[in-house]
């Protein structure tokens, strides 16, 4: 049975990979991800602002740095960043030498200001590829849609002027026209587009008036959301489709391959189970794959998507008055 596919160009043993996470910031859970059967890793994004403080000799001898968020630098200790770059470049360096699946770098930036030349001394560092989670909530009242949608494009063209290793991109489903983007982000240059992130979610304490954070893991009922653009976009985007958000046991794996996923990635199941959970994930896959007869991963990878549909949107549509319509 072959479970290999290929991801921006590098070849995985399998299509699970472990997203971006606490759990992929250190050696020795690397190990643990490779031995439990990961097709590759991302590692714990380093934020765009780390970078940019690390770039600043003496923070008092400097203006303000450039940022569509410039609060941050007021609001945040950075005296509690210890060498947090030179960390993550040696975390690199040490997968490459410990381990023998692909390993994904990623940034979680904002903006395309300076801190994208700071991208080449990641592919040096031995870096497979480049994952950008690009994390700009829509609340600027002032900035238009299509100035925000700019600042992707403007990320994407000055990292790739740095490196030469494959570049994805990890984006939200808030835009205007979500279908649009995907396709213009697939012609940019990209080799990927990870649907999606997950930003910071509030909750509000009751009892005490205040507002708390929300739970951070996925729920298995996120899953739909992924799924829904994966089957939409999968064989209309020019690049691969990394599903990311909602994969919480063998059988969601299974749904986001059928969709179209060149790969899936997971990372709540991960706090949630453990690690060895990999495992079971994959084995999950194997014995449907025996089941229903399939050898490879290419005999039915997207063959659930939603390319023969000419308008997803008068599909959903009609099955939307199909099931609330109160018809039966």
């Amino acid at each position: 049975m072959d479970l290999s596919t290929n991801y921006l160009g590098l070849n995985l043993r399998n299509p699970l990979i472990v997203g971006s996470s606490g759990l992929t910031a250190d050696l020795a859970n690397l190990k643990e991800i490779e031995k439990f059967g990961a097709g590759a890793v991302v590692l714990k994004s380093l934020f765009e602002e780390d970078i940019i403080m690390e770039m600043k000799e003496n923070m008092s001898q400097m203006s303000k740095p450039a940022s569509i968020y410039p609060e941050i630098f007021d609001a945040f200790d950075f005296s509690t960043i210890e060498d947090s770059v030179s960390k993550y470049l040696f975390l690199i360096e040490d997968a490459k030498k410990n381990i023998s699946i692909p390993v994904i770098a990623s940034i979680n930036c904002i903006d395309s200001n300076e801190w994208t030349t700071f991208a080449k001394r990641i592919q040096d560092a031995g870096a497979d590829a480049l994952e950008l989670n690009i994390f700009i909530t829509p609340t600027d009242m002032e900035r238009t849609s299509i100035e925000t949608e700019q600042i992707y494009f403007d990320i994407i063209e000055k990292v790739k002027k740095e490196i030469t290793i494959p570049i994805s991109i990890k984006i939200s489903y808030f835009f205007t026209n979500l279908a649009n983007m995907i396709l213009r982000l697939s012609q940019s240059g990209t080799s990927g587009i990870v649907l999606f992130n997950r930003f910071y979610h509030s909750d509000v304490n009751i009892d005490n008036l205040s507002i708390v954070p929300a739970p951070l893991f996925s729920a298995p009922s996120d899953l739909y959301q992924t799924m829904r653009w994966i089957a939409i976009m999968s064989k209309r985007a020019n690049c691969d489709l990394a599903a990311s958000t909602g994969a919480h046991d063998g059988k969601s794996f299974i749904k986001l391959l059928l969709t179209g996923a060149k790969v899936v990635q997971t990372t709540s199941a991960l706090y949630i189970h453990g690690i060895p959970y990999i495992s079971k994930m994959i084995s999950e896959l194997e014995d449907w794959m025996e089941t229903k007869k399939f050898n490879s991963i290419k005999d039915f990878n997207g063959i659930l998507s939603s390319d023969k549909t000419k308008d997803p949107g008068a599909f959903m549509r009609v099955q939307f008055m199909k099931n609330f319509s109160g018809k039966k």
